[in-house]
């Protein structure tokens, strides 16, 4: 079965472009990412702080299985609502510097609508060594679940 989280990673750049449409309308879209409730819902994890606003930060936790704990974190530098959001990502304690994120939220039609992600990393190698996990996987089964939980939630 195809994913429909679009990952590519042009060999020799610091980037991964993701891009994923939604059965969702654009302001729907956009709340999932803003609304603590709804971030906890679809990325199973718990959302210790959301600040929205140009130089609000974000603190998020999760458990693994074996019950440790690991946090992520960042500065949002842009904030437009229903437009986009730029923030730094930095996974506390995995040797991985901090990385760029630049999320666009577009309609598409009335209902449906499009993320597109660019994640700039340090260097070539530390975007290799992330691509050697099985980040596409966990971002499309991520995105899944935003759109059965937002899904869900918008019809209610």
């Amino acid at each position: 079965m195809e994913r429909k989280t679009q990952v590519h990673a042009e060999d020799g750049k610091q980037e991964i472009f993701i891009t994923r449409e939604f059965e969702l309308p654009l302001d729907v879209l956009f709340k999932a990412y803003m609304e603590p409730e709804m971030v906890e819902q679809w990325m199973g994890t718990k959302v210790l702080k959301l600040e929205n606003h140009p130089h609000g930060s974000y603190q998020f936790e999760t458990t693994d299985p074996k019950g440790n704990k690991h946090r992520f974190n960042g500065t949002i530098h842009e904030f437009v609502p229903e437009a986009k959001i730029t923030r730094t990502f930095e996974m506390e304690n995995s040797g991985f510097p901090v990385q760029l994120e630049f999320l666009e939220f577009a309609s598409i039609s009335e209902g449906k609508s499009q993320l597109r992600m660019q994640m700039v990393f340090k260097s070539i190698a530390d975007r290799d060594r992330m691509l050697q996990l099985p980040f596409a996987q966990g971002i499309s089964m991520a995105h899944d679940r935003l759109q059965e939980v937002v899904q869900k939630l918008h019809n209610q």
